[in-house]
């Protein structure tokens, strides 16, 4: 066991979780390697692509802290890499009052400052944009801290901040096992080539392939269930382009109800919005079929076909027919990965057992992490380093540990019901 194979921390994953975790290590004075199995800033997971949208409501009041934090920390680090990868727009959600999803988020939001818009308040208020149903008493949330995270860019300028603080990054390295021979000893990682890695602690932040690890090296089975979500763009319709921009002060948004859709302003291509649906597709990450949910008719074995599409579009043909075009379809999609568990909350926690707390797990962000990803790192470099994380106030780290499944299967126990929708064949 030499220097150069020898590390206080090594991070498996650099995804935007394992590279904001690389990074506020880094400024913990370690010696971090940071571990890729593909290229860096691949598109085949979780942390790739032209936008994210955040957010600071959410139906569990545990969610907001944590996103604050984040975009705090987003900031510093936009400070220290002289660039920016967040857009700040306002953030609208709107719903029926019925649902206990939509009501818990303006419950969770009372705090904080926000706006309840009618239907005709809301066209006022974005040019006519929205037309909420006159039923079941749909309202609209507004607040100020919505906004576009860029996450291909985000990822970068993280890793390229923990490059610039001495960390070691390394892509095409798979982990194939992580063992600990003695309590005492390091924890070993092997990698496919042969090498064998020695670090004091590991954080294990594999996305949707951190099941298949977990459950290699400690034989835990992590109800985490990837699945594969397609993201769509349309077209803005003649002379309501410049309308639906960041720019002009266009939010980031949600539609509440079954199914939940999400949306961010006009900002990555000219002329085309980004509304997708907040659902997916159980997948085999390493096997996945990049268009399954997207094809215009289904048949008799594929019965999920234009599952991913057809909703959104009949959503867009009801809330914004005047400035959106859906009778064609998308104009392009993206395919993207969620890495769901049953309650959609994460999992960070140390894996215990033969490894104690030497190795941290870190998973399951089942569609909504990417906001959080700065706070979840931070929170990774406390755990490994110190053995605890300093969270924000409201947040209970119970809520995020392996052992709520073995009580409950179904994990946290909500009254709302789920917002994701997963199509099961």
């Amino acid at each position: 066991m030499d220097a150069s194979s020898s590390f206080d921390t090594i991070v498996i994953g650099a995804g935007i979780m394992g590279s904001c975790a690389a990074y506020y290590l880094s400024k913990l004075n370690q010696k971090i390697l940071l571990l890729e199995r593909f290229d860096l800033l691949h598109p085949l997971g979780s942390s790739h692509g032209h936008s994210r949208t955040t957010r600071t409501t959410y139906p569990e009041s545990f969610y907001p802290p944590l996103v604050s934090l984040a975009r705090s920390l987003y900031l510093d680090a936009q400070s220290e890499a002289g660039y920016t990868v967040l857009t700040p727009t306002p953030h609208l959600d709107m719903g029926p009052m019925s649902d206990l999803s939509f009501k818990s988020c303006i419950d969770n939001s009372s705090s904080t400052e926000h706006v309840l818009l009618a239907k005709e308040s809301l066209k006022e208020k974005f040019s006519g944009a929205f037309d909420m149903p006159e039923d079941d008493r749909w309202v609209a949330l507004e607040t100020p801290l919505g906004g576009v995270l860029h996450p291909t860019k985000a990822v970068a300028m993280f890793q390229s901040l923990a490059a610039r603080h001495g960390v070691v990054v390394r892509d095409r390295t798979e982990v194939t096992s992580i063992k600990k021979e003695a309590a005492s000893g390091p924890v070993q990682v092997l990698t496919a080539s042969g090498e064998v890695l020695y670090g004091k602690k590991v954080i294990v932040t594999a996305g949707a392939w951190t099941r298949n690890l977990v459950r290699l090296v400690s034989g835990i089975e992590l109800p985490i269930e990837p699945v594969h979500t397609l993201i769509c763009y349309w077209k803005i319709r003649e002379g309501h382009e410049e309308k639906l921009t960041a720019a002009s002060g266009f939010p980031t948004f949600a539609s509440y109800g079954d199914p939940y859709i999400y949306g961010t302003p006009c900002l990555e291509y000219p002329n085309l919005i980004k509304i997708a649906m907040h659902g997916g597709i159980p997948c085999d990450p390493d096997r996945r079929d990049w268009q399954v949910g997207s094809r215009a008719a289904a048949s008799a074995n594929e019965p999920d076909a234009n599952a991913l599409v057809g909703p959104v579009a009949q959503w867009i043909s009801k809330f914004m027919p005047s400035h959106v075009d859906a009778s064609n379809g998308p104009v392009m999609t993206q395919g993207c990965m969620y890495s769901m568990t049953p309650d959609g909350d994460f999992i960070i926690d140390f894996l215990r057992g033969g490894f104690g707390k030497d190795v941290v797990i870190a998973g399951g962000f089942s569609g909504h992490g990417f906001k959080m990803g700065p706070a979840v790192g931070k929170i990774l470099a406390e755990m490994a380093v110190w053995g605890e994380a300093m969270v924000p106030d409201g947040v209970e780290m119970g809520m995020f540990s392996i052992a709520r499944f073995q009580s409950n299967p179904a994990g946290n126990v909500k009254e709302h019901a789920a917002q994701v929708l997963v199509h099961k064949t």
